[in-house]
């Protein structure tokens, strides 16, 4: 068996090992039911990468949401109003989702070969997925195909091209021995539990990869966001959790060694035009933040 169909067979499997029962897939929903009550440090995590999109959400475009194990994702944009649909490799929880009615509209779905038509969807979300695909460029051909405006992506940040001492640190350990700075370096390779290695976000790549498609523009913002730990994901997000303090305060600190450029963000929005935006959606993005990429025609196209 290939390495890219045991890796689509484990994650299609996936959630219905996590939650073999229904009772424990009604526990699921209802913990993050409860989150969004109560609007817990687990819910402020999550609503800082969904709240990525405000630029693009003003305007009545239609979503479709890509490794939206829970529909979760597509419940965000579903509140504001939106045409969205989830899509999932696993059917473990969309239905369960959309009888609950967080969601309209769901499809089971293989990202490296979408069932829809070219240009179905004006935005493709795809949130902490693309790192566990076993062919990421293919799917990422595969959402630009389907979207008619962007692909946005919100994944961990691939540190290496953002630290050039560490890059430098790299470049020498490796004439001698490709292993040494494994030692020290302990998530140069990352693999998670499910299978898949961890495949990063930077925004060279992403660069390369519009220009190779004769893509006009993208953009990127960052966020430091990794703060997550299930002894205090279901305390308040206020002042009156301790836990919430600290995290505050480590935001804080890293939010400054990304400022002064001697970190790279821990997570990375980057969005894959494949037309320039309205006016509307340019100055939002300007207002949040956004790093905006231009390239320039291909002189040699035909």
């Amino acid at each position: 068996m290939s390495n890219e169909k045991r890796s689509h067979e484990a994650h299609s499997e996936w959630y219905d090992v996590q939650y073999a029962t229904k009772e424990a897939k009604d526990r699921a929903i209802e913990l993050w039911e409860y989150d969004n009550q109560h609007k817990t440090i687990n819910h402020w995590i999550h609503q800082r990468m969904l709240t990525l999109t405000d630029p693009f959400v003003t305007e009545p475009k239609s979503w479709l949401t890509v490794g939206d194990g829970y529909g979760f994702d597509a419940n965000h944009f579903y509140k504001k109003g939106l045409d969205v649909t989830a899509t999932d490799i696993s059917e473990a929880f969309l239905p369960l989702s959309r009888s609950r009615g967080f969601i309209e509209k769901y499809a089971v779905e293989n990202v490296e070969k979408l069932t829809f038509a070219d240009g179905s969807f004006d935005y493709i979300f795809c949130k902490e997925a693309y790192h566990h695909f076993p062919r990421p460029y293919l799917g990422v051909y595969e959402m630009l195909r389907v979207a008619r405006e962007a692909v946005i992506l919100v994944e961990p940040h691939d540190p290496i091209s953002k630290m050039p001492l560490l890059l430098a640190l790299r470049n020498i350990f490796d004439r001698f021995d490709t292993n040494a700075l494994q030692k020290y370096w302990k998530n140069r390779y990352s693999f998670e539990e499910v299978g898949n290695y961890v495949f990063k976000l930077s925004e060279r790549e992403m660069d390369k990869l519009a220009n190779g498609m004769g893509l006009p523009m993208v953009a990127f913002k960052g966020i430091n966001n990794n703060y997550y730990h299930p002894s205090y994901s279901q305390e308040k997000a206020d002042d009156s959790s301790p836990a919430f303090r600290k995290i505050k305060r480590k935001l804080a600190f890293h939010d400054f060694l990304t400022k002064a450029t001697l970190m790279p963000s821990q997570v990375l929005c980057a969005v894959i035009f494949k037309q320039i935006p309205s006016a509307q959606v340019m100055e939002a993005m300007q207002t949040e933040g956004f790093q905006v990429h231009v390239f320039p025609p291909n002189p040699y196209a035909r």
